[in-house]
């Protein structure tokens, strides 16, 4: 039986992989667990990895370091690859509100984390780790554990300490937070869900039917009425007055008071839009469009790939038109404009010949699109790693700062997913095969970090004092929260369901927004989440880094 033994306490290649595969399977059964309605998820393998360290299974220390980082680089590439189509335009209108938000908890927890430092005598390093089981980011803490070992050479194993004691009552104290938050502003779902619908808050695009009034567009062109109104939004079909034939909306044509339109508009624009065009009224189109259909149509042609509607020949056409494009599950309004991606589902409506000649343009192949696409991602890893690796010297700093296999391949993720259709770069995987790397990714990362603590832990939490760490994570986590949910509500004005949202996304925490979702019983609290992620991901893998880098 000794080659059982060695499969288990041995060393070697066969024992690594198998103690990863165990830590792994096991961590992941358990993820599926809840307790409250709440679970843990995919966290549990660091704390099975813990544990297996400290019943004494042991991984080579190089297999050990390179599995746990390549699974950080495959986690955080993931990420930046699924936020990065979002992360600039995040930054505009209603988003600005929030991601101000996000930036106050971002920094309001640093500046906490700091003062603490001073006040307890914790080392930084180890209050890093707290911070970053406080807000639940796993990115976090591979960087901060990546920025040690590069300038000390070796591994602080109470930043993973730190992290794994914080970690749960990370998850719970945003959760508490949102309940107090809802007691304090004595919130009713019900109540507060009318209220959001009767102010038309939201995003997205929406249908409205309208009934011309303004005597200032009576017959001018629809390319002259979108144009002089400054906004984005679509005419899609036409019912002249008095008749009960529909028309496909072409960008010439002649628009007269009493006729019936039916417009796509982003949602925040529909007070203008209605009060700019007519009265909206309620009409049944499907039962007029005898002889014109609606169908959704996927890109998967490669040539399409960065090219606008306009270029493309498809905006304003004669027999058909198209109103929106689905971009990760959020609908765009249509516009000359808007460069196409990879993987994007435009809404198209006009006769059933017209339409068959634009899917022979964009492809509609799911076969394409399950094709995997290695050279963006294996290309982006590659320049990740050299970016990451090289070094930014900062006045006043006296070590130089790396982004580290954490921030190099996240910020050239974002980069590649953002702008690469502009240089012909089909950057698009599906869902599923996203969330896979992402999943495998994290779960080498949490059982390596895990494995390589699991020593130390329990003699670090006894007699090292790190209960109290559970108290420093529960401040750093609900302080800042509850301070930005209370200024959201009352400066910002901000519906309680993407309150939520915001708060949940700036914190980067998937159970909280979960418990949201279930709470709301609608999207507006991931619409928030979507909205702040990106920018608040990318300062929590920084701002670890940057932590590290100065105080050490």
């Amino acid at each position: 039986m000794d080659w059982l033994t060695n499969l288990f306490l041995g060393t070697g290649i066969a024992h690594s992989i198998f103690a990863f595969a165990l830590v792994i399977t096991l961590g992941v059964v358990l993820g599926r667990l809840k307790i409250g309605g709440i679970s843990l998820g995919v966290s549990w393998v660091l704390f099975v990895g813990i544990l297996a360290g400290h019943v004494g299974i042991r991984v080579e220390a190089h297999l050990l370091d390179f599995l746990k980082e390549f699974g950080l680089i495959l986690f955080v590439y993931s990420i930046g690859s699924q936020v990065g189509p979002s992360f600039f335009s995040s930054f505009k209108e209603s988003g600005m509100r929030m991601n101000i938000l996000a930036l106050f908890i971002v920094f309001a927890g640093l500046l906490i984390c700091c003062v603490m430092h001073y006040v307890s005598g914790i080392p930084m390093s180890t209050m890093v780790g707290i911070l970053s089981g406080a807000v639940t980011n796993t990115p976090g803490l591979g960087a901060a554990t990546q920025a040690y070992s590069d300038i000390r050479g070796a591994e602080d194993p109470s930043i993973t300490l730190g992290y794994a004691v914080a970690y749960p009552m990370g998850v719970v104290g945003v959760i508490l937070s949102m309940l107090v938050l809802r007691r304090i502003f004595r919130i009713d779902c019900a109540e507060e869900l009318k209220r959001v619908r009767g102010g038309n808050i939201g995003s997205g695009a929406r249908r409205i039917s309208i009934d011309l009034k303004n005597p200032s567009i009576n017959g001018r062109s629809i390319d002259y009425i979108v144009n002089v109104s400054g906004r984005h939004f679509v005419i899609s079909r036409v019912c002249r007055k008095g008749s009960n034939s529909i028309e496909i909306a072409k960008s010439d044509m002649l628009l007269h008071s009493g006729d019936k339109i039916l417009v796509v508009c982003d949602s925040k624009d529909y007070d203008f839009i209605t009060a700019f065009l007519g009265d909206p009224i309620e009409m049944e189109w499907q039962k007029l469009d005898t002889g014109l259909e609606a169908r959704r149509i996927m890109i998967t042609n490669p040539d399409v790939n960065g090219k606008t509607i306009g270029k493309l020949g498809l905006y304003g056409g004669v027999s058909f038109n198209i109103t929106r494009v689905n971009r990760a599950g959020i609908d765009l309004v249509s516009h000359a404009n808007l460069a196409l991606q990879m993987g994007d589902r435009i809404t198209i409506v006009g006769t059933e010949s017209a339409i068959k000649n634009v899917e022979k343009l964009l492809g509609n192949s799911m076969l394409k699109l399950r094709q995997p696409n290695l050279i963006p991602i294996f290309l982006g890893i590659l320049l990740g790693v050299v970016l990451g690796s090289m070094p930014f010297f900062i006045p006043g700093i006296p070590q130089p700062v790396k982004l580290g296999l954490a921030g190099g391949p996240l910020v050239v993720s974002i980069l590649i997913s953002r702008f690469g259709p502009k240089f012909k770069l089909v950057t698009y995987s599906t869902v599923s095969a996203n969330l896979m790397m992402r999943e495998i990714g994290i779960a080498l990362f949490l059982a390596g970090v895990g494995l390589g603590a699991g020593g130390d832990f329990v003699s670090t939490v006894i007699d090292g004092g790190g209960y109290k760490w559970i108290g420093y994570g529960v401040i750093i986590s609900v302080l800042p929260i509850l301070l930005a949910g209370i200024a959201g509500r009352i400066i910002f004005k901000m519906d309680y369901f993407t309150l939520t949202g915001v708060l949940a996304g700036s914190s980067t925490n998937p159970p909280a927004l979960a418990y949201a979702n279930t709470v709301a019983g609608n999207d507006m609290p991931a619409v928030g989440y979507a909205t702040v992620y990106p920018l608040s991901m990318f300062l929590r893998v920084i701002s670890a880094q940057v932590l590290i880098i100065i105080f050490l």
